[in-house]
């Protein structure tokens, strides 16, 4: 399993306070963090979260990454809706955040959760796709992996693009841009290496239902084993297009059954393993038993013989 150390970034901009995603943009970023925060601490139980926010007057980290998920519930309920966001002083405090982590062992990620459009007039003027993209290449140079999920404003075509290619410059190399929405319950990922963007278009279900199924959560769908693409998320509306689920539970439908049941299926998979080892154990010790008693047996029977001969 992965051992991280994964650093959210909430967009608290004055965008989030639209209500195209249930209950509301802001809201809903609650519960994608509730998601992931399950997602990776599921995966490892060292693996640790912190939170921060990029809007207001600037950049603030909530948490240092933390095993405590009430510490993040505080962090998040403490935070103000105000102003635009500081998109590449965000992902730069959030690096410096990891750096400092109190476990070195740990991979280091990203995960930006994003409704507002870059925009240099009222936000942060080095959010340019220049100064991104050279930011993208000092992530990658630290071994930085960055997570995209966008939604709200943030899908529109000039954003979107941006974060594009941030992830390819994070990746080094583009596994292929993911193919547009058809209607509005479709959601798209394109990935670099270990670094991911989710599209996710308003729907009637849950912002974390439509995320449940990426890669960012890895914890439902189907990769395909190509290059990280992933198109027609279910977003609540239609069934999607991915054929039968894993254990025949939606996770768009019902995340908290597939995680349950996905954690089930894990717990007995490292029960039979264990079991396994030990029998092996206990063969070995008693065929090293049956050796011992051989050559005692042997051993008798040779002095046996030489009593004889006496």
């Amino acid at each position: 399993m992965v051992l991280e150390a994964t650093m959210i970034v909430l967009d608290n901009s004055e965008a989030s306070r639209n209500g195209d995603y249930l209950p509301d943009r802001f809201k809903a970023q609650s519960e994608a963090l509730s998601l992931i925060f399950n997602a990776k601490t599921s995966a490892n139980p060292e693996s640790a979260v912190g939170l921060m926010s990029m809007a207001g007057t600037g950049p603030t980290v909530l948490n240092t990454p933390t095993t405590n998920f009430g510490a993040l519930l505080q962090g998040i309920h403490t935070t103000k809706i105000k102003g635009y966001i500081h998109l590449g002083t965000a992902i730069s405090v959030a690096m410096l955040a990891l750096k400092h982590r109190a476990n070195k062992a740990q991979r280091q990620r990203i995960v930006v959760l994003i409704c507002s459009e870059l925009d240099q007039k009222f936000g942060d003027k080095n959010d340019t796709e220049k100064e991104l993209v050279k930011l993208a290449k000092k992530c990658k140079k630290n071994n930085v992996s960055v997570d995209f999920v966008a939604f709200g404003d943030a899908t529109g075509s000039e954003t979107r693009s941006v974060l594009e290619k941030f992830v390819e410059a994070v990746g080094g190399s583009s596994s292929g841009s993911s193919a547009e929405a058809a209607a509005a319950t479709a959601a798209s990922s394109s990935s670099g290496e270990g670094s991911y963007l989710a599209v996710i278009p308003p729907g009637p279900g849950l912002l974390s239902d439509s995320l449940f199924a990426t890669p960012i959560v890895s914890m439902g769908g189907d990769m395909g084993g190509q290059g990280g693409v992933m198109d027609g998320v279910d977003t609540g509306g239609a069934p999607g297009q991915g054929g039968a689920f894993e254990f025949d539970v939606d996770p768009s439908a019902d995340p908290e059954l597939a995680m349950a049941l996905r954690m089930s299926m894990e717990e007995e998979e490292n029960r039979l393993a264990r079991e396994r080892q030990e029998r092996e154990a206990q063969e070995r010790q008693n065929g090293d038993r049956m050796e011992t008693i051989t050559e005692e047996q042997r051993d008798g029977e040779i002095a046996s013989r030489v009593l004889a001969v006496f």
